[in-house]
């Protein structure tokens, strides 16, 4: 019997020779003893109630190539390609939904003054794609191969009102 990625293993039996070895042991092992539990600090008590009484963390759901994009600060992703050079600075102005970590703010349909500055790292190609067409019984067969490309970014800011907020 294999094991498989993701699933838990078989539990395991015991054996009858194992079970007439545990019943001529007449001697009790020792209880393990308990190690204290640290009391927690009063700095990670504040940062943890910080950060649920915050919401959550600042983000952006923005529209770039007809795809909808949760964009955080300082973090990078890879949307559709850009007509832009590396290193230029871009502007998204399709911002849907900005969230200051206090209170969402939901634009109908956009969200007004709002704005999210991306930094562009590089142009990239993704991961190769294998289209395979066949017609049965008619020895029609037509492989492809496709990579899409990218462009990497970095969000730089995210703003409403000309006000940085993240």
């Amino acid at each position: 019997m294999s094991h498989q990625p993701g699933h838990a293993p078989p539990a395991m039996t015991q054996t009858s020779s194992s079970k007439a070895a545990k019943a001529a042991d007449p001697a009790p092992t020792a209880a393990p003893t308990a190690t204290p539990t640290e009391t927690p600090t009063a700095a990670s008590t504040e940062a943890s109630s910080a950060g649920a009484a915050q919401g959550g963390s600042v983000y952006a759901i923005v529209e770039a190539s007809g795809q909808q994009f949760w964009l955080q600060p300082n973090r990078y992703y890879d949307l559709d390609r850009i007509a832009a050079d590396v290193d230029s600075t871009i502007t998204l102005d399709s911002v849907l939904l900005v969230n200051d970590g206090k209170a969402a703010n939901l634009g109908q349909p956009y969200v007004k003054g709002a704005t999210v500055e991306l930094k562009v790292l590089a142009h990239r190609r993704g991961p190769k794609l294998i289209v395979y067409k066949m017609r049965p019984k008619k020895k029609t067969r037509r492989k492809n191969g496709h990579r899409q490309e990218l462009t990497r970014v970095m969000v730089q800011s995210i703003s409403v009102g000309g006000k940085a907020i993240a």
